[in-house]
């Protein structure tokens, strides 16, 4: 199966208030997807009901399955990391990793030991004594450990050092990731994961604002260094943003010509972080 999440007019509503408006949404096997918004804009709602944690109104099939009304086989095919400090504090991380042996046919409590004798968490070590670098290993030596097709992060990293961070995604690149598995991430340090993404979803306020893999960004999205005397040429083009740094103006541009681009100054790729904010300042315009 190619797809393994498909969305179509997905909406939820509490009350009033309306989460998820008419998403729309497809991820392939074998992406690495940023699921990236500000605080309040629905990722968390959204990634809910990808896990059959609330329901939702319209179409959502996660491998060919619903998530709310299937969740226990879906289970069986999905890991999922919120934040570090979920565990309960009392246990031991040998009762962990039983608990996780009994509670899911795909973990194997060997390969999750191997993983963490590369570490400095032990086994008779109790959560509490753990600090929270030690604990991420913990929780990414449980995900790599469990053959499953989609691995969702919420925010896996919250609270880590950059050490800390940079070590989390490598061994997750590295030692987890192949074409076989998918993983969601949603995170508000975008620019320490964007070099691991495929694609960008960009969420605000419960709508999808950016769908779009990262060959699509280079191609599409450019940021411009003009210089003074292209300055009025270029600003007639409608740039989405424009800010100055050391005196000089980037602008940020969507357009199909980088040879025309050239023309008015020094181009590169703008980053995702620099292209959200643009994106956002755009919907609010």
């Amino acid at each position: 199966m190619s797809t393994i999440l498909s969305a179509k007019n997905v909406n939820k509503r509490y009350k009033k208030f309306h989460a998820l408006k008419d998403v729309n949404l497809s991820v392939n096997k074998g992406k690495i997807v940023g699921l990236i918004g500000p605080n309040g804009a629905g990722k968390t709602t959204l990634l809910k009901a990808v896990l059959g944690l609330d329901s939702c109104d319209g179409d959502l099939k996660v491998m060919g399955l619903d998530p709310f009304k299937q969740r226990a086989d879906l289970m069986k095919e999905i890991c999922f990391i919120a934040d570090v400090a979920v565990l309960p504090k009392w246990i031991k991380v040998s009762e962990v990793l039983r608990f996780t042996a009994d509670a899911h046919p795909n973990f194997s409590i060997q390969k999750a030991k191997d993983f963490l004798a590369k570490t400095k968490v032990n086994m008779d070590h109790k959560v509490k004594e753990l600090s929270k670098g030690m604990t991420a290993q913990l929780h990414l030596a449980i995900v790599m450990s469990i053959d499953a097709k989609l691995l969702v992060l919420d925010e896996p990293t919250l609270g880590l050092d950059i050490l800390f961070r940079k070590e989390f995604y490598d061994n997750l690149l590295n030692d987890y990731f192949d074409n076989e598995r998918t993983i969601i991430i949603t995170t508000h340090q975008v620019e320490e994961i964007e070099h691991i993404l495929t694609d960008v979803v960009f969420i605000r306020e419960g709508e999808i604002v950016l769908d779009a893999n990262m060959e699509e960004l280079t191609s599409q999205y450019f940021e411009v260094m003009v210089g003074a005397d292209q300055y009025q040429e270029a600003l007639a083009q409608k740039p989405l943003t424009e800010r100055k740094v050391f005196g000089k103006n980037i602008m940020l541009f969507k357009s199909d010509s980088r040879d025309y681009l050239e023309t008015l100054g020094e181009v590169q790729r703008p980053s995702i972080s620099d292209l959200f904010v643009a994106l956002m300042q755009e919907e609010q315009a």
